[in-house]
């Protein structure tokens, strides 16, 4: 194992594509196929074609309305449901501000620059844990974690695994689902973290965009991602070591989920419900309108259309609204096997009426809709 020197990580993969709000928060970077980083604010189309659903809501009045992302697909249908204007049919003037890590975002919650965030399970549940009162209310995504390496230690390899990393320097986004998830397979596995040829060198940066920048270092040799790193680093000439979707013991893994402050979703249910509306009829979109999902989410995560499609609809993650309170729970449940949290009762800090009640009011206007009816299958199993 050769030591790890003080580096510089290089300049980001990334283009600034941030939309431009009243939140005041700090905008960051998103990945790009180029090393260049360029300033955008992504404006509405003048005109948005028809969605599938009628509008819900009427009047012009619409209530202001904060939501903060990452620069990941993931995070689709928050795009989607700006873009189509799902937002605006439900009532909401929904303004949307990338931030790099979780703890930017909870800040933003906690400051009151936001109203709602799209953060990663393991950093809510951290901050539960250590007594921010935030509750997760939705989902975001499901799976879509993973690892890559340089190929110099792949090629003449027929095929590798998680064990590849051992004796190598990888650089890991800290307190993350990329992050919880190698701890986990190590521990089963009895490898250990460290700098020994047997152990695995976590090399730890504040955001992924950070992490994969470090990449291209001679000093790191393999790198944690989450959507769309994976697809972008394959393109970049990168081997996958491996999808958290190949792993059973990650079956329906929670990635992110939707945030507010518990005071907010109790003074304002109404405005969550209209928000929940729209996102659940986002992801009705996504499963019907693939090429014009791929567009709407190209015009906040400025990749290849074709990269795009790959992490949407290839198989490695799901975009979804419910909050799979039951995978949240064994999640935070990990997180305390591993020593990284004390318990706590996740119960005070989970609402899953809001999701509940607009999917019902949904189901009341369209209850032949069959993406509405596997949703309410999917939260009677997963509740």
């Amino acid at each position: 194992m050769r030591k790890r020197s003080i580096f510089t990580p290089v300049v980001l993969l990334s283009v600034l594509l941030t939309a431009c709000g009243q939140s005041g928060a700090d905008e960051t970077s998103a990945p790009a196929e180029t090393q260049a980083q360029t300033e955008n604010s992504v404006s509405e189309a003048d005109a948005q074609p028809e969605t599938t659903v009628p509008v819900t809501t009427g009047g012009t009045e619409k209530i202001k309305f904060e939501v903060g992302h990452l620069n990941s697909t993931a995070h689709l249908l928050a795009f989607v449901a700006k873009e189509e204007n799902l937002f605006a049919d439900e009532g909401l003037d929904v303004t949307l501000t990338q931030l790099s890590n979780g703890t930017e975002l909870a800040s933003g919650l906690e400051s009151g620059k936001l109203d709602a965030a799209l953060i990663g399970s393991v950093p809510s549940i951290t901050m539960q844990a250590a007594d921010h009162d935030l509750t997760i209310f939705g989902g975001a995504m499901t799976n879509g974690h993973g690892y890559v390496i340089k190929s110099e230690y792949t090629k003449d390899l027929d095929s590798w695994d998680y064990t590849i990393l051992q004796g190598k320097n990888v650089a890991v986004a800290k307190n993350t689902m990329d992050d919880l998830e190698l701890r986990l397979l190590l521990r089963d596995a009895g490898i250990e973290i460290g700098e020994g040829e047997d152990q695995v060198n976590l090399v730890y940066f504040d955001s992924q965009s950070n992490a994969y920048a470090a990449l291209s270092n001679e000093e790191i040799d393999a790198c944690s991602v989450y959507s769309p790193y994976a697809s972008l680093a394959k393109s970049q000439g990168y081997e996958v070591v491996y999808y958290d979707v190949n792993f059973d013991q990650f079956e329906n893994q929670p990635c992110c989920r939707q945030v507010a402050t518990t005071a907010q979703l109790t003074e304002n249910p109404d405005s969550y419900i209209a928000f929940e509306r729209a996102m659940i009829r986002a992801y009705q979109f996504t499963q019907e309108n693939h090429d014009k999902t791929i567009e709407d989410v190209g015009k906040y995560i400025d990749i290849d259309p074709d990269l795009i499609e790959i992490e949407v609809y290839g198989g490695f993650s799901s975009s979804h609204p419910d909050p799979d309170k039951q995978a949240t729970v064994r999640l935070k449940e990990d997180i305390v096997s591993l020593g990284l949290i004390d318990d706590y009762n996740i119960e005070s800090y989970y609402n899953t009426e809001i999701y509940q009640t607009a999917l019902s009011q949904i189901l009341e206007t369209y209850p032949d809709e069959p993406v509405y009816q596997e949703m309410q299958k999917h939260f009677d199993e997963f509740e």
